[in-house]
Formats: structure tokens, sequence, C-alpha cells
């Protein structure tokens, strides 16, 4: 990833390590639970010659401080306002993977004027069902008991995370995802998970209050959240485009980069 300027930043939510590239138009980049922002690499290579691109690990993730307690969703809107403050950046175009693309849409809802355009993949704007909350909660009972993403969980979490077609035809990308939350510290990215699955709110009410172009991403092999629920949180935005990908599951920017890369292009620079 051409990226330079990495640095920490003071935010809501401790120091977040940020990494920057590029001038002109902002646009920043916010991943996966469970990921850092080096799942975005592609897309920082794509845009980072014409535009300024910000990678964001997320709290408690990669080179952000150690997480020691619970957050809202409102927290993480504040990180991202006190990331643009820290860079004199006024406005931001935001693309925001599962957790990022829910804090996308928070972040749209209540702060429209520190926000452009965004885009929204492998998403949802409801709350955690009953049969999600058992599953996380087994997960981080299971990765609490190996000492982090081990196998035997190692394979579920990849399956939450790639489809068929992913485990089919790019080994590049599994081996990248499964060195990725094998190396996640659990006793941190555990109080995001909380936070992020089953204590997160419904947001649909929130989001009817978006006013920026949103397009929202979904992925037909996502097994987290399936395309009827994404496309709920697509419907729950006034004016907002959806698009649904073939032989993407979670991690859409990840799995087809080139593809996703025009679509931001096209949605973002060319809308």
């Amino acid at each position: 990833m051409q990226l330079v300027g990495e640095q920490r930043v003071d935010t809501a939510l401790g120091k977040v390590c940020i990494r920057t590239s590029g001038t002109g138009e902002a646009i920043m980049f916010w991943p996966s639970l469970l990921m850092t922002g080096d799942m975005w690499s592609s897309q920082a290579d794509h845009f980072g010659s014409t535009r300024q691109v910000i990678v964001v690990d997320p709290p408690g993730h990669g080179g952000s401080q150690t997480l020691t307690a619970p957050f809202t969703f409102d927290d993480c809107t504040q990180v991202i306002v006190d990331i643009l403050d820290s860079l004199g950046v006024q406005r931001t175009h935001f693309v925001g993977n599962s957790w990022g693309g829910m804090i996308g849409g928070t972040f749209a809802a209540s702060h429209p004027d520190r926000i452009g355009r965004a885009v929204l993949m492998n998403c949802t704007a409801s709350a955690a069902g009953a049969r999600q909350k058992l599953e996380y909660g087994f997960m981080l009972r299971l990765a609490n008991l190996l000492g982090g993403v081990r196998p035997p969980l190692t394979r579920s979490v990849l399956k939450a995370f790639l489809g068929p077609t992913t485990f089919r035809t790019r080994p590049d990308v599994v081996e990248f995802v499964r060195n990725t939350v094998q190396a996640v510290d659990m006793r941190s990215a555990a109080w995001a998970v909380r936070s992020v699955v089953p204590t997160r709110p419904d947001q649909r009410s929130l989001f009817a209050k978006i006013s920026t172009p949103v397009l929202v991403v979904a992925g037909i092999e996502d097994a987290t959240f399936g395309v009827p629920e994404t496309s709920a949180m697509a419907e729950a935005i006034p004016g907002a485009q959806l698009v649904v990908l073939d032989g993407v599951a979670h991690l859409a920017g990840l799995e087809n980069p080139r593809l996703v890369n025009t679509l931001i292009q096209d949605f973002v620079f060319r809308g």
C-alpha cells in the first residue's frame, strides 16, 4: 500500500492509527471488525494518486490504541470528526465496510456538513437478531479460551467474511484474511465486537435523516448480512442506490477490488 504519513490521532476512543496519501478531495476508508486499514490497500493505491486518502485502523485494531471498554456509534462518529480536525479537513467522502458502513451511515445522518458522498458496503441498519447475538457470543467465548482467533475458530470466522467464490478462486484473499484475524488482539477487539454486534442500535429511523448521496453495496454470498438485510438499509436512506455484487461475500473491497474501485470512482467522483 503506497501510503505515507502514518500517525496516531487522539480521538474519543483513544489514539487511532491512520495512514494518508495524496492531495485533493478527501476520502476516508473504515474497515470491518477484525480487519485493519490494510484491507483497503487496492483502494488506497487506486485513489491515492489523485485524492487525499485517509485509511483508518479502527479503535482497538491494528496500530490503534487497545480498547478497555464498550463504545457507542456516536463515539465512532466523533472519532471521524477528531481525525478530520487533526488533518485540517472540513469534509470527506466516506467508504465503510460492515462496521465501517454502519458508522458511515451514522456519520452521514449526524454530521451532514462534514461528509460528501458515502459508499456503505456489506452492512446493516438493523439491530442484531437473537441468532447473531448467540453466534458472536460463542465466538468471543471460544476466542478467549483459545487466546485469539485460532483453529478451529479460524474457519468459522473466515466463513463469516468470505464466500464460496473467494474460497475457490482467490487464495490470496483467503490467506490475507486468515493472517489478519489471527493477528487480532481479541482482548481489545472483543470490546468492539460487543459494541457493534449485540448492543448495536437499530438505525433505520436515524438513517431517514440522511441527505448526502449514498451507495449501498451488498454481496450475494454475504453470510453475515444477507441481501435482504442490506437492501432494508438502502430502503431506509432517502434516495440511496443499491448494488448487489455477484461472487462477493462480506469484504467486497478486498474480494473484488477492481469492481469496487470502479463503483467508488463512478459514484463518488463522477456522480
